[in-house]
């Protein structure tokens, strides 16, 4: 008998394929990084961004045994490297010194989210995995903003909700299947996404009071409260009247 057999012989091939681009994709934050020495001004920089990006890396690899990545998976690919130059800045406070640079980075990663979306659909490649790889970037993504939030402002623990509600509720999904069912279409989700994002972006700015900040970080967690209460309530009825 084979030591292999024919589909893992066959997707191996394709998963060193998608593993080289991945490569390339930790070049280019190498390159990238280089030309941001206040963001990644140590060692410590450095080791918390590949830390991300190589936990990423391993989730494509794991997901993602189809071969080369495509122009909007290789996007989103590019933004994960902006992600984790963000994460990397968190090390010693590095994005402190430069907080605008900071900024810019998190906003380039975050305008990036339309586009490989804008290409999936013109070459009609999306995925799935492509739109799970997406969304799974920008909560990671505004995770990292409360965490920057919290640290430049000191607000509290409880900043740390807006970012982490997602995997709460998503861990309460393994408890409760009916969380886990798929939801409607919602423009109030889309809405409470973005304003959730521009509170944050908003909050972070040097030209932001303490009490400010503190009034945009509220609105966001405040809405997203609101919008989780609401998707969680009609997946409740929803797996009752299935009963």
């Amino acid at each position: 008998m084979p030591l292999f057999s024919n589909a893992t012989s066959y997707a191996l091939p394709k998963r060193l394929y998608s593993a080289t681009e991945l490569v390339l994709g930790g070049l280019l934050l190498f390159a990238v990084g280089k030309c941001l020495p206040l963001l990644m001004a140590g060692p410590a920089n450095w080791w918390l961004a590949y830390g991300f990006y190589i936990f990423i890396s391993a989730m494509v690899i794991l997901f993602w045994p189809y071969g080369s990545l495509g122009w909007a998976n290789r996007v989103t690919l590019g933004r994960s490297v902006l992600v984790a130059l963000v994460a990397g800045a968190l090390a010693a406070n590095a994005f402190v010194e430069a907080i605008w640079q900071w900024l810019a980075i998190a906003v380039i990663a975050l305008l990036l989210d339309g586009v490989d979306g804008w290409i999936a659909r013109r070459t009609k490649s999306h995925s799935l995995f492509g739109a799970r790889f997406d969304m799974e970037l920008d909560a990671l993504l505004i995770l990292l903003l409360c965490a920057g939030l919290l640290r430049l402002e000191s607000l509290g623990l409880w900043v740390l909700m807006i970012g982490g509600m997602r995997y709460l509720f998503v861990a309460a999904s393994w408890q409760f299947a009916w969380l886990s069912k798929p939801l409607f279409e919602s423009f109030r989700r889309k809405a409470v996404c973005v304003w959730q994002v521009v509170a944050l972006l908003l909050a972070l700015t040097p030209l932001t009071s303490h009490l400010i900040a503190s009034l945009l970080a509220i609105s966001a967690l405040i809405s997203l409260m609101y919008s989780f209460g609401f998707d969680v309530w009609w997946l409740y009825r929803k797996s009752k009247r299935s009963e």
